[in-house]
């Protein structure tokens, strides 16, 4: 164990989030995602699996020590209810609810039509599974920049 990490954050997942560059994207997913046939096709190759977790935890952990990227207008992507693209589920509004407490800003989030983010799950960094059983909670985050001082550029 290490103190003030979130136990969470396994050896894996923080080796992964460390070794990720300011652009590069990690992938949380829910229970039906096609989650091991995509993360296969990303830059990991491997899913980093976080079974007995919702996307609401999983986005605690990670968004307690992964910055956002400033430099993009939508470093927070959900995948859209098909048929209704401008439609926030709960779990998407939860998640937007973490994401602001653990920030000093407000980041904007947007939707992504369900194949689109099919695709771009495939060429993320790395894919996370939860056992989510929210449908569409399925989310993109961009990783930002630290400036020397630790904080988010």
């Amino acid at each position: 164990m290490l103190k003030n990490l979130n136990p969470m954050l396994t050896p894996e997942l923080l080796y992964v989030l460390r070794a990720m560059g300011h652009g590069d994207e990690l992938v949380l997913v829910d229970s039906n995602f096609p989650a091991e046939s995509s993360a296969v096709q990303t830059v990991h190759g491997n899913l980093i699996r976080l079974d007995g977790n919702t996307i609401a935890e999983v986005a605690e952990a990670v968004l307690s020590v992964f910055p956002l990227d400033s430099f993009v207008e939508h470093p927070l992507l959900y995948m859209e209810v098909v048929g209704k693209p401008n439609e926030m589920l709960e779990v998407h509004r939860d998640f937007k609810t973490i994401v602001d407490n653990h920030s000093d800003r407000n980041w904007k989030m947007a939707s992504i039509e369900r194949f689109a983010f099919y695709e771009r799950a495939k060429q993320a960094y790395a894919i996370v599974a939860t056992t989510e059983r929210k449908p569409y909670g399925n989310f993109v985050l961009v990783k930002g920049v630290i400036n020397p001082e630790g904080h988010v550029v």
